[in-house]
């Protein structure tokens, strides 16, 4: 195999062989898919990493397998597309091709790998471990049927101990408290069969408004008709049981319903439900449908209804439903309730002192719920810690960015809460990252705090780059001290600890050319590899990747990790793709701050923007698009002049370095990306030809907010038409390869996005194509899509953006495909 990135004769002639191919395609046709070269093939299949879980006793690694990319086979199952859900009937689950193939265990102290013996092909997920750490829940779906299994952690060995019937359309599973016992979702064993769609209506689909705003945004995968509300009910509804851990004595609690949610008690005798109720809506997804929130006991028997919502249809944009909201049991109490309420309608725009109240109720839920503080701002949860029932309250101001974390006593509301950290969370530089969480006594999730001290971890941004780190924080004080912190020409973070003082902890540790492996720390001692995953991909190890900075006509600091091919010489000019996605921000300083590692290693996979380096383009990946203005609500006034004046600097540098002539130059991103890309093809003369995959164009058909948008198409109609490229197509004179997935469940991204954008450039003599992907959603996960994906970029780039003489400067025009 040759080096990739080598300029050979055969690839300097790919621009005349590929517009020879182009000009011979018809209007529109159905055509194979294509594939790239070999040794793009081969890496694309390639066998990725496995992920890794450290165990709750914290002696044990979870290695979970995973398989290189589906066929477009798997993808084309049949689906049930329901109340903004995509469901496998025949299942009874989501739809999706499997992502872990297999279970393998790696004790500490021995480094000994042990495979957990499972049945060929089948898909595993909903991975969960026991609270001590001793076995492992998952569902594992074999053909049509979802089943629940435990592994026992000491013998590496797993069973079934529910075969069949799993209704896995929400939580399939959940281990009680005890850790001896799983609380499983069952498909209700009276349901009948399947219902079937009748040939004949009974009448028309009717929808009404009644006089009250209803700003909804664009969702996807809605009921349509009383069919398709009848057959969500019948996949939804669900039977409760309980089963023991080794397959023994399952018994049914209480009767079958819509149940979203099903949480034990930390104390083990009571379940919150979250039960969807009828009639549904057309106009929204599940999660919005009337619901309401109730205690029982393992019995069954209903003890308390704790909130009742109806739909909530009516949401202010950006806002909550009014009500207690959030219901969930306080982690570190064993029946305690917590909630939220909206003291301002829920409304963000309400100008108030006071926007949340947050409330507890203790077993049996007969008593007076207890108000325990109010927020200045939205008040979006709590994480419990392991002293005493204090946790961790945030509040999020959306205007400001500013986000609070304050330490509350949930057990005495006379305390006065203490603030552990106020910043804006665009501000990167000042993040104190995650705390470590431990097991309590009651096996939940919560806040380790050892001899007074608790443990944050995080991305250690800096002006260099992420550089992560492990500190000690003082309970009582806030106090900071510093442990660890990555250093040299790697980047590595902290996955565990494995001593809960930090003396013992692991890590992931790579490089550029070296994939992510686990090590272990233990003071004293020398640092220990636990595992050894190879590279999938040697051969791009003299891939240069560079994290670069520059600024921008207004001064604001931009950022790009640019990556050169393997035979790169210093002085060659080469074709530059740049790939981006525009970020809002409140303040230039926020917007400057630089994320990301050079040091990570180079992973090229599925449809990765980094395949193009060795076709010989240099890449800016991540190259920093910010929107910035002090005002959210009209932040995107400048959208446009932004956009350019960043893509100016970005055009600027490449030329400034060297590798870069400032002509030949590209633009590309997914999603926002693909928005960003036809604004500066129509606003811009800046680059030769963009690709925009799985974008939105009109924003009309996105009337009520977008991405940071607040205000409404009513609103700002001027905003929304200047932003919207299908307005300009007939300014878009660069050729745009468009590239979409026909299921695309996205709100905004609807298909006809892009089947519209295309019409309009084509309509107006505008070069484009357009290739729908059979199957796909938002991203691309099938293997024939990805290869495709990759073969059609390769061939647009080296038409449009390889040759010395621009193809769309003079000479014969060349009619859109």
């Amino acid at each position: 195999m040759k080096p990739l990135g080598l300029h050979t004769a055969l690839r300097r002639a790919a621009p005349a062989l590929a517009l020879a191919a182009f000009g011979l395609a018809p209007v529109a046709a159905q055509e194979a898919y294509r594939l790239p070269p070999q040794d793009i093939v081969d890496i694309v299949d390639a066998a990725p990493a496995p992920y890794t879980s450290l165990s709750p006793a914290r002696d044990t690694l979870l290695l979970m397998h995973r398989e290189a990319l589906p066929p477009v086979s798997e993808l084309a199952r049949p689906m049930e597309r329901l109340a903004g859900l995509r469901l496998d009937a025949a299942t009874n689950g989501r739809h999706g091709p499997r992502t872990v193939t297999g279970l393998s265990l790696i004790d500490l102290e021995t480094r000994e790998e042990r495979t957990i013996e499972l049945p060929d092909d089948a898909g595993i997920s909903a991975i969960s471990w026991s609270p001590d750490g001793s076995k492992i829940a998952f569902t594992l779906t074999r053909d049509d049927t979802i089943g629940i299994w435990v592994a026992d952690v000491e013998r590496a060995r797993a069973r079934a101990v529910v075969e069949r019937g799993v209704n896995a359309v929400f939580s399939p599973f959940t281990w009680m408290p005890d850790g001896e016992r799983l609380l499983v979702s069952l498909t209700d064993p009276d349901r009948g069969a399947r219902p079937q769609r009748p040939r004949v209506p009974a009448g028309p689909v009717i929808q009404e408004a009644s006089g009250y705003e209803a700003p909804v945004r664009t969702y996807q995968d809605l009921l349509n008709d009383e069919h398709d509300a009848e057959l969500f009910a019948w996949l939804a509804t669900s039977q409760l049981a309980i089963v023991g851990a080794n397959g023994r004595g399952l018994r049914h609690v209480g009767e079958p319903g819509l149940y979203f949610m099903a949480d034990p008690a930390p104390g083990g005798d009571y379940i919150l439900i979250g039960e969807m109720r009828q009639p549904f809506s057309y106009q929204v997804p599940w999660s919005r449908f009337p619901d309401r929130t109730f205690v029982i006991d393992l019995n069954g028997n209903e003890v308390a209804q704790i909130a009742e919502q109806p739909l909530a249809d009516n949401i202010p944009i950006g806002g909550v439903v009014t009500g207690r909201r959030s219901v969930g049991w306080q982690d570190s109490h064993e029946a305690r309730l917590t909630w939220a309420e909206a003291l301002d309608g829920g409304d963000p725009r309400v100008e108030t002192d006071e926007r949340d109240s947050v409330w507890t109720l203790d077993a049996p839920f007969d008593g007076e719920p207890v108000e325990l503080l109010r927020t200045e701002d939205r008040y979006y949860g709590a994480q419990f810690t392991e002293q005493g029932e204090t946790g961790f309250a945030m509040e999020y101001d959306r205007d400001t960015r500013v986000v609070r974390r304050w330490l509350v006593d949930f057990s005495d509301p006379s305390v006065e809460p203490r603030l552990a950290e106020e910043r804006n969370i665009q501000d990167s530089y000042a993040d104190p990252g995650e705390p470590i969480m431990t097991r309590n006594r009651f096996g939940e999730s919560v806040v380790a705090v050892t001899d007074g001290y608790m443990y944050f971890t995080g991305d250690g941004a800096t002006p260099e780059g992420d550089r992560p780190f492990l500190n000690r924080v003082s309970f009582d004080t806030f106090e900071t001290e510093e442990i660890w912190r990555n250093s040299g020409e790697n980047y590595e973070q902290v996955i565990g600890l494995t001593a809960p003082d930090a003396s013992a902890f692991l890590t992931s540790w790579e490089d550029p050319q070296t994939p992510a492996n686990v090590r272990w720390h233990r003071a004293g001692e020398e640092t220990v590899q636990i595992t050894d995953f190879p590279n999938p991909h040697p051969q791009l190890n003299a891939i240069s990747r560079e994290l670069i900075t520059f600024d921008r006509a207004d001064g604001v600091p931009l950022s790009a990790t640019l990556y050169l091919p393997a035979d790169y010489e210093e002085g060659d000019q080469l074709p530059v793709v740049v790939w981006a996605y525009p970020r809002e921000f409140n303040n230039a300083e926020t917007a400057g701050q630089v994320r990301g590692s050079p040091y990570e290693f180079t992973r090229v996979a599925g449809t990765s923007p980094r395949f193009l380096v060795t076709q010989g383009y240099a890449l800016l990946e991540n190259a920093t698009m910010p929107i910035v203005g002090d005002d959210p609500e009209t932040v995107n006034d400048s959208f446009i002049e932004q956009l350019v004046m960043s893509a100016e600097a970005a055009r600027d540098v490449t030329v400034e370095m060297g590798f870069g002539d400032g002509e030949r130059l590209a633009i590309a991103g997914h999603s926002y990306g693909a928005f960003m890309t036809a604004n500066l093809l129509a606003h811009s003369d800046i680059f030769r030809a963009g690709i925009a995959r799985s974008g939105a164009y009109n924003r009309t058909l996105t009337p009520f907010g977008f991405q940071a948008e607040r205000r409404t198409f009513w609103e700002a109609s001027d905003i929304y038409f200047e932003l919207s490229p299908f307005m300009q197509a007939d300014q878009i004179d660069e050729p745009m390869l468009m590239i979409h997935g026909q299921m695309d469940n996205n709100s905004g991204t609807f298909p006809i996005q892009s089947e519209r954008m295309f019409a309009a450039v084509k309509g107006n003599a505008g070069t484009a194509r357009l290739v729908m992907l059979p199957y796909e959603s938002h991203g691309y996960r099938g293997r024939e899509s990805v290869l495709h994906v990759l073969a059609e970029s390769f061939d647009w780039l080296d038409r449009w953006v390889m040759p010395e003489e621009d193809p769309m400067g003079g000479g014969e025009e060349v009619a859109a495909d």
